[in-house]
């Protein structure tokens, strides 16, 4: 074979040197396309948006006349990165996957799939509300098999007894008596479930991390130690099976006249556990800190329970609603009517998280299903087809009038 001149060599040394560079660029992006993030004074933001799926949650049986889009994980990514997103947090219920174990974990590979592909970040949530549907048609959470029927009344319609079930089942919770149908203990039972999750979607780089318990139920103050004593245990089984974030929730409800609770920021970080690796506080705001007077004093107290337990904090969930009083009851409900998301109360919010010393947050909410009050829904399903509604073009107003400038 003849040999090659220094000209020759020369050329064919350039070529290999750009195709290298080429596959090292090509390399990195992929691998790091999901950490595509908001940067602001030096740090990283997460920012984004709640989202339920189907057979993640109770979506398919109470709404089951209602289609799925085929195309939504896809569609639903690429909307919320166009508007300058780089997370969701990701709702999921224990119910559910006691529900159906195969069409849970095919949907969540699903979403980790698509998210690896499109290059968002996924937090995982657990999701509770109302603690199941054993005791209120309209939660879901934990699932039946950790509720003693001889104990707690299906979804009896006084709420006044309704709520002693609850109160009490938490009680139990927290000293952890509440046990499955052989015996086995309630912490480890949801411990062995997250660490399905966790070995399901660990080694896929969409993965953010692991939200152990949205917003827990405490009724009395000796109770905070007790959710510490839980978080702990339940961070350190998670540990054992992954290095990335673990959320851990403020506990519910926030009543600053409850003599009970004794709502101090002092009593309530005793939740935090001393071992602060990887782990982020997650709250929830539902009105304009500078309007609502409550909702100044909950940002305030939470803020500072994040300071005094030195770990981020996280708005994981945050939208403008009007609340109306329960008469003798102590509790309110979402007024639907009254509850709206303006242009300028958007605004406000986004401002005031940007000026924040945040690890990111999430609005409320991206879902197939229409759920009151409007303000909830980012988008709506016609004949299986995903429509921003006018609220996603408020958040994306706000997302470039205050984040347009940052390096993505």
């Amino acid at each position: 074979m003849p040999k090659l001149n220094s000209d020759g060599n020369i050329i064919i040394f350039q070529i290999s040197l750009v195709i290298l560079i080429l596959i090292i660029l090509f390399t990195y992006n992929l691998k790091n396309s999901y950490l595509t993030t908001t940067v602001l004074n030096n740090k990283t933001e997460f920012i984004g948006v709640n989202m339920k799926g189907k057979f993640t949650s109770l979506n398919y049986e109470r709404f089951s006349e209602i289609t799925f889009p085929s195309d939504y994980y896809e569609e639903s990514f690429k909307l919320i990165k166009n508007i300058g997103m780089n997370h969701v947090r990701y709702v999921f219920y224990w119910e559910a996957y006691e529900r159906n174990p195969e069409l849970f974990i095919n949907e969540l590979e699903k979403v980790a799939s698509t998210a690896d592909r499109l290059g968002l970040n996924i937090i995982y949530d657990n999701h509770q509300f109302h603690t199941s549907s054993w005791f209120d048609q309209r939660g879901t959470g934990f699932p039946s098999l950790l509720i003693d029927p001889t104990k707690y009344s299906y979804d009896s319609s006084n709420g006044n007894i309704t709520n002693l079930y609850i109160n009490n089942w938490w009680t139990n919770w927290w000293n952890d008596n509440i046990k499955g149908p052989n015996d086995e203990h309630g912490w480890i039972l949801q411990a062995n479930f997250l660490k399905t999750v966790v070995k399901l979607l660990d080694t896929h780089p969409s993965t953010l991390g692991y939200e152990i318990l949205n917003e827990p139920t405490i009724n009395v103050t000796s109770q905070w130690p007790k959710v510490g004593k839980y978080y702990r245990f339940m961070a350190d089984q998670l540990r054992e099976h992954t290095n990335k974030t673990i959320v851990l929730d403020m506990t519910i409800p926030i009543k600053f006249s409850d003599i009970n609770l004794n709502m101090t920021s002092s009593n309530m970080a005793v939740i935090i556990p001393t071992n602060h690796k990887n782990l982020v506080f997650k709250i929830s705001l539902y009105g304009l800190p500078d309007i609502n007077k409550f909702q100044k004093r909950k940002l305030d107290l939470l803020t500072d329970v994040s300071h005094t337990a030195n770990i981020p904090l996280y708005i994981g969930e945050w939208n403008d609603i009007t609340r109306e009083e329960i008469a003798n009851s102590g509790k309110s409900n979402i007024n639907i009517t009254a509850s709206d998301l303006l242009q300028n109360a958007s605004d406000s919010f986004v401002n005031e998280f940007k000026h924040m010393d945040l690890w990111g947050w999430a609005f409320w909410n991206w879902n197939y299903v229409n759920t009151p009050p409007q303000n909830f829904n980012l988008i709506k399903v016609i004949d299986g087809k995903i429509i921003p509604t006018k609220y996603y073009e408020i958040l994306r107003n706000s997302m470039n009038k205050y984040y347009s400038n940052s390096e993505n």
